[in-house]
Formats: structure tokens, C-alpha cells, sequence
């Protein structure tokens, strides 16, 4: 944070005086005034970079399009770069080239001058291309840059950084020698790092990936991957082998895929991470879906119903016996709607049970079981089982062969409530998935009350929202002329608190068809899943997917754009 910078945009009249004790506010407060006021477009970031070229007789660069060298990047620490905001991007003939988002900070070039031991130019960026290179090049936490630079030292100095990680106790662990001695420490900070920074930032994911000369790591926010750091290649096999000790692997086996689990405490804060490695060509990538029960909204009314799809699914899941079935691609949201279901039907006087692959979360109240097929505990035989232990509500985690539908099935027709998930593009194509899987037609509408459809759409970031015009013919492409008549959409343009990509956040839509008498009819006279669908569009009111993201879209919950791409023309 610059006040020099405020003052001479405030002396060139680019600011007001108001705007000028507001920055003041700012920087006592710790926040950076120049930032906020770019991202509340009091400022632009192409003005205010021309503005700045021409008062400091700067070559400006946009720093996104500009690729950094791997050697260039490891020539400065994250801890000088963040300090002296300067990310160097050419090397050679004594000569660093460092990249500059506020030309008043120059004297601070010194330290990387006596750092270096080489000459130091500089050139002009945007603040926010600046702060996506510093995340790309020298990831999100401080402690992890510096627990990379004390690996490259050698040094057994360096402690765990950042956060405070604590495994719990049923997953404890000894600290192991990974490789001779003096690492340890380092790659514990790493992991830890690695850890905190996707928890920090809400992830869903974390992907490790070892390449020939690169070891990146990922995180899954919103839905998408984005780049986070780059680990030494020298720390790879330590790096995986530290985080298949957390999740008790066998790490002496690296050419077949594991599966583990860590439970950690962070902050005080319990978080499960569910663990996968595979071997690749340039060593073995890990993946760590993250389980916080901190993210799990378990009220119906919260997940993204509209009223009357809430209404139908409470119908469906509130009968005595038959199946409730929830649909859609992994990583739509299944497990959350299912588990919420389930924690609404918890009652003392009620034996609730599942058997799921994996036990993602732990439910109070709910007997939970875990396949295991090495040992012929499959979905079939668990369900089987269940069905002796006095059961009224099960929930089986996904129906994926005819046997397990079949035993399903037969459990809803003899007075259970069954709630299970395929993955199927929508409601009626549940149907006829059952029926290619080999349940009989008649079984299938004897035994499934409600269906549900659902994905997850990114909501647009509330601090770079802006009203957009739609042209009128794209809205009579879509078939909402009248359904939109004074609507307002919105897009994003990006920031800081988004991370430059308009979206934070994700919701659900739905899809909720009710099997009345008359589409069962339609079933058992096996007519097409496209003429089942028109007739509960039509005579029904079915509100498909495309329409239930349009209404989101509509709301200005999220994007015209977002709503289109997630969902299928109906």
C-alpha cells in the first residue's frame, strides 16, 4: 500500500478529496485504497496505468499474457518479492527485470539490487495482473514460499508455517524420516500450506501434479481449477510421500492408485480431506477432495428450491415407503440434497441407515456403512443386510447395476423409504435408465415416488456485478421473451475478491418431477422419455432445468452466460 501513490493521483486530480480521507481510512485500517477504488471502477486500470507510464517514463506490460521462466522466478524469495512488489520477469547479461504495479515504490529495488548482485529495471503492470502472477508464480500463503526456500537451503531450521495443523487422534501419526533428516520440516510446511491455503479460499479440491520439469498444485473454487503454486520438482517425492503417510497409504507402493483419508484440525476447525493417488508418467498425482462440515448446508430451504419443487420433494421424501431419487453429474451437489433429506427425516423414533462409497460426512443419528468390495461388501450386499436391521429410511449412496437396483426396488415395495443418486442428464432419462439397467416397467413406477435433477451454478460476485442489455432476439431464441419481460441480467467483470474470474460462490437447480398416474401410465405403455417430458412440461408444469437456471439468471443470482453453458435446450 502506497500513500505516496494516493497523493499524486489525488495532486493529478484522478482522486477527490473525499476520496482522499477515504483512502486515508483505508490504509490505517490495513486495506489497500488503490485496489478497492480500481475495483468499485473509480478507478481504471488502463488509465491509471497510461497515467503512471507517462509521469515515470515506464514501458507498460501486461503481466497475464507474459510467461515467466522457471529459473527467473526462483532468482527471488516470495518474501522479497511481496515486500518489494516487484515479480521478476527477464534475466540476462547482468541484467533482472522485475515488473511494477506502483512506480512510487522504486527505492524499494534497492533490496533486490543487494539481493542479487545484478543491475534492476523495471516496467509498468496493472495492479491486477500483478496480484495473478504473484499467485500463479509464488502461490497464496507466506508460509509455503518460505517453506520451499528453506528446502532448497537444506536447512532443518524451518518449522511449520502459517497455520496451526493438528491431526486428530484417531488418524495420528509418528513423524517419519523421509529423506534423510534434514527435509522434514520444510515438507511439513508444504502440506501444511497446501492445506490452509484451500480451506482458506473455500476449494472443493486439491490436484497435485507432478509433470517432467513442473510440479504444480491446483485448486477446484467454484467449480473450476485455477493455479495456485509451483513446487520445486526436487520436493516431489517427498511432498506425495508426506501426504500418504497423513492418509496411511502404503508409500513403499507408487504403480497402483491409493486410497486414504486425513482428519485434521485447523484453527479449530475439524475438516476431512478424502485422498486419491494415481501413477502418472513423471510420478504420482494426488488429489484431495475436501469434506468441511463447515461447507455443508443441511436445510432444505437453503440448498436453491424454488417453493413449489420443495413442496414435491418433502411429498416425496415424507412417504411412508418408495423411492426418491437425485440425478446429475459428480460434483453436482447429490450427497448434500440426500444428506439433507436425510437430517429432516431424523427422528428418534425412526432408524435411518446408509451405506455409501465413501462415508463422506458424519451424520448424528444415522447408521453409516462403507463398501468394501475386497472383502464382498458391495452396495447389494450391504443393502441386503440393511434391510434386516429394522430399517425405515436408507439411503444407498448410487445405484450402479442391476442388483443393487433390484434390492432397492424390492426394499421400497416392502415399506421402506429408499433415497439413492444415478447420474442421468435429467428426471425422465432416470426412468429409462432403470429400465436399460433391467428393472421391469411395471416395478419401476410401482416403486419411485420423485425424481430430482440438479446441478451447481457459479453466482456472480456480488462486489463486480453489473447490469447488461440482453438483445430481445436472443431472449426469443431462449423462449423467455415474456418470462423475462423486466427482468434485469447482470454480468461480472472481475476483482480482486473473486479473483478476477466475476463468479464467488455456487447454487443448485432443480429439476423435481413427481410420478402421478398419469406419467406412469406413459411408462408402462412405453412411450419415449421425449414424449414423458413434453407431457409433464405441458399438462404438469414440470420446471426443467434450463428454466429453473434461467429464473437464477433472471434474479441476478448468476450469469445469462453461466445459466446457457450448464444446461441443455429444452
Amino acid at each position: 500500500m502506497s500513500r505516496k501513490l494516493v497523493e499524486l493521483l489525488h495532486k493529478e486530480r484522478l482522486l477527490n478529496d473525499a476520496q482522499l480521507q477515504e483512502a486515508d481510512q483505508l490504509i490505517r485500517s490495513g486495506n489497500d485504497p488503490v485496489r478497492q477504488f480500481i475495483d468499485r471502477k473509480i478507478l481504471t486500470e488502463s488509465k491509471l496505468v497510461y497515467f503512471l507510464s507517462q509521469k515515470f517514463s515506464l514501458q507498460s506490460l501486461n503481466l497475464s499474457k507474459f510467461e515467466i521462466k522457471p529459473e527467473v522466478i526462483s532468482s527471488l524469495s516470495p518474501e522479497l518479492v511481496r515486500k518489494t512488489q516487484a515479480i521478476p520477469i527477464q534475466m540476462g547479461k547482468g541484467i533482472l527485470v522485475v515488473a511494477v504495479p506502483d512506480p512510487t515504490q522504486l527505492n524499494l529495488l534497492d533490496d533486490i539490487r543487494f539481493a542479487t548482485k545484478l543491475s534492476v529495471e523495471a516496467v509498468l503492470t496493472t495492479f491486477s495482473s500483478f496480484d495473478q502472477a504473484l499467485t500463479k508464480y509464488y502461490g497464496g500463503t507466506q508460509g509455503l514460499g518460505k517453506a520451499m526456500d528453506q528446502f532448497k537451503k537444506d536447512s532443518i531450521s524451518a518449522m511449520r508455517q502459517g497455520d496451526e495443523i493438528q491431526q486428530l487422534d484417531q488418524f495420528q501419526i509418528h513423524e517419519v524420516n523421509m529423506g534423510g533428516g534434514t527435509d522434514d520440516a520444510p515438507v511439513i510446511a508444504v502440506v501444511n500450506g497446501i492445506l490452509s491455503e484451500a480451506i482458506k479460499r473455500g476449494a472443493s479440491d486439491i490436484h497435485i501434479e507432478p509433470y517432467e520439469k513442473d510440479f504444480r498444485v491446483r485448486l477446484r473454487i467454484d467449480g473450476t481449477l485455477i493455479d495456485i503454486t509451483h513446487i520445486p520438482t526436487e520436493m516431489k517425492r517427498a511432498v506425495v510421500a508426506r501426504f500418504k503417510i497423513m492418509s496411511r497409504m502404503d508409500i513403499a507402493e507408487s504403480r497402483i492408485p491409493q486410497d486414504g483419508r486425513i482428519k485434521i484440525k485447523i484453527n479449530g476447525r475439524e475438516v476431512d480431506f478424502r485422498v486419491n493417488t494415481l501413477p502418472t508418467l513423471f510420478g504420482e498425482k494426488v488429489v484431495l477432495r475436501i469434506l468441511s462440515k463447515g461447507n455443508l448446508q443441511l436445510d432444505l430451504r437453503k440448498l436453491g428450491f424454488e417453493e413449489k419443487q420443495l413442496d414435491i420433494f418433502r411429498k416425496g421424501i415424507q412417504q411412508p415407503s418408495g423411492m426418491v431419487l437425485v440425478t446429475g453429474p459428480t460434483g453436482s451437489g447429490k450427497t448434500t440434497t440426500l444428506y439433507s433429506a436425510l437430517m429432516e427425516l431424523n427422528q428418534v423414533s425412526d432408524n435411518l441407515s446408509t451405506v455409501e462409497d465413501p462415508v463422506e460426512y458424519n451424520l448424528d443419528g444415522v447408521n453409516q456403512v462403507q463398501v468394501n468390495k475386497d472383502v464382498g461388501l458391495s452396495f447389494a450386499a450391504v443393502l441386503r443386510a440393511l434391510l434386516r436391521q429394522d430399517p425405515d429410511t436408507v439411503l444407498v449412496g448410487e445405484i450402479r447395476d442391476l442388483e443393487t437396483a433390484e434390492v432397492a426396488v424390492q426394499a421400497a415395495l416392502t415399506g421402506h423409504l429408499v433415497l439413492s443418486t444415478l447420474h442421468t442428464n435429467d428426471t425422465v432419462a432416470t426412468i429409462t435408465r432403470l429400465v436399460n439397467m433391467g428393472c421391469e416397467p411395471f416395478l419401476v413406477t410401482a416403486s419411485v415416488n420423485t425424481i430430482v435433477a440438479q446441478r451447481l451454478l457459479r453466482t456472480l460476485c456480488t462486489s463486480c456485478k453489473v447490469a447488461m442489455e440482453v438483445p430481445e432476439h436472443q431472449l426469443y431464441t431462449l423462449g423467455i421473451k415474456e418470462m423475462a419481460s423486466g427482468a434485469m441480467f447482470y454480468q461480472s467483470k472481475g476483482c480482486s475478491v473473486c479473483n478476477k474470474t466475476g463468479y464467488k460462490g455456487r447454487v443448485a437447480i432443480y429439476e423435481v418431477l413427481e410420478l402421478n398416474s398419469a406419467l406412469k401410465e406413459m411408462i408402462l405403455k412405453s412411450k419415449t422419455a421425449i414424449e414423458i417430458k413434453r407431457e409433464a412440461i405441458t399438462k404438469f408444469s414440470l420446471q426443467t432445468l434450463r428454466v429453473s437456471a434461467l429464473r437464477k439468471a433472471m434474479e441476478g443470482v448468476t450469469s445469462l452466460e453461466e445459466a446457457i453453458s450448464m444446461t441443455s435446450d429444452d
